[in-house]
Formats: structure tokens, sequence, C-alpha cells
């Protein structure tokens, strides 16, 4: 007879505090210190098949991390955590729609985890589409549209107030929008939010040297 993984594992294995029993300020802390790892090409998360059998079992996400699409953008490697860690929910433009927002509820209230990060980028593709869209009056084909109308906000304040650099201030004010409708989201998140429970906070990747700065 073949058994399981969870019956192959001690009993102490169930008895152990989650690692996501944290404050949000902790577990902010971790990933600040990681991405500093990540930046300085210090990773210590090099043996991934480390505490495999004990993942299958169930899964304790210090954080979530609403992410940008983009393949230059991997949160797991540039926060230096391994698997189980980070609950990532990508679509790009890392904007707050109904699917990624009940992904999120999921990891809050039955997983755990006590942090949310928006995570935005640099010289981001979908925000720069959507100020060509807004700016030049441009048409995308497909489903592109519906990204566009979740961006676009972000993109008209840009426009009426940073006229300097109207792609920077977009990624940065998309990015605070998405915290402010996390952060607002009944019953699930902003109830965490009021009892202390839950931090949600903004960040933005820099491309070029890895390194995460918050917003």
């Amino acid at each position: 007879m073949i058994l399981g993984a969870a019956a192959m594992l001690p009993a102490a294995a169930f008895a152990e505090t989650p690692q996501n029993a944290i404050s949000p300020d902790a577990a902010l802390a971790r990933l600040i210190e990681g991405n500093a790892r990540y930046a300085e090409n210090k990773p210590t998360q090099q043996d991934y098949s480390a505490g495999r059998a004990r993942r299958s079992v169930g899964q304790h996400p210090i954080a979530a991390i609403l992410s940008c699409s983009d393949s230059r953008v991997a949160p797991e490697l540039a926060f230096d955590q391994g698997p189980g860690d980070l609950f990532v929910v990508r679509v790009a433009g890392n904007f707050v729609n109904d699917d990624g927002l009940a992904s999120i509820e999921y990891a809050i209230k039955y997983l755990g985890a006590p942090l949310i990060m928006v995570l935005g980028h640099v010289n981001c593709g979908a925000v720069d589409a959507t100020i060509k869209v807004v700016r030049d009056n441009v048409t995308l084909p497909g489903h592109l549209p519906d990204m566009i109308r979740e961006i676009k906000p972000a993109v008209e304040v840009a426009l009426r107030d940073h006229k300097d650099d109207v792609l920077a201030a977009a990624i940065i004010e998309n990015v605070r929008l998405g915290v402010h409708r996390l952060e607002a989201a009944d019953p699930i998140l902003s109830g965490f939010v009021q009892q202390g429970r839950l931090k949600i906070v903004g960040g933005l990747y820099d491309l070029s040297t890895g390194k995460i700065s918050l917003i």
C-alpha cells in the first residue's frame, strides 16, 4: 500500500505554527529583506525541492501579490521567496478586477495571508497602451479595451497632473488606485484592514536594478 505524502509526515508537522502567523509589518519586512538579497544577487532560495512533501499538505503564504503579467517581473524571484511563500495574482496592468479580487479574498480569509502588495513596474506596456488610447485616440482590437477601461482612471489623473512624465506618473497612480480599491473591498478585505489583521501596500519594481520601492 502506498501512503500519501500527509501520512508519511510526522505528527509534529501538523502542530507547527504556520509561517504566516505573523503581523502584516513582519510580512512586509520579510519581502523587503528578500528583495534586497535579490537586487544584490545573493538569493537564499536555491533548493526548490526542500519542503515539497510538507507543502503538499497545505499552504500558508505570507503575502498576496497583485502583479503585472509582464514576463520580466517574477514576484517569487524578486522577493527571494520559495514555493508556498507568496500567493500571486497576475494580470497585465496589475489592476483589480472581480476575478483577481476573489482570488485575493481567498488568500486572506482562508489561507491567512496578512499582507497584500499591488506590484507595478517601470515602463509598463499596459499602462503605456492606455495612454495612447486616451491621448491619441488609438483603437485596440479584441478584449484589450476591457484592460484599457480598468487602467484609464490612473492615466487620466497623470495626464491632468503630471504632463512632464505621464507614463511614470500613471504607473504609480495605477498602483495607488489598486491599493485603495482593495482597502475598500467589502466585506472581506475592508474588515480585515479595520481589525489590523491585514495591510495593503503598493510597490514599484525597477526592471533595470531589480529593486522594489514602496509607494
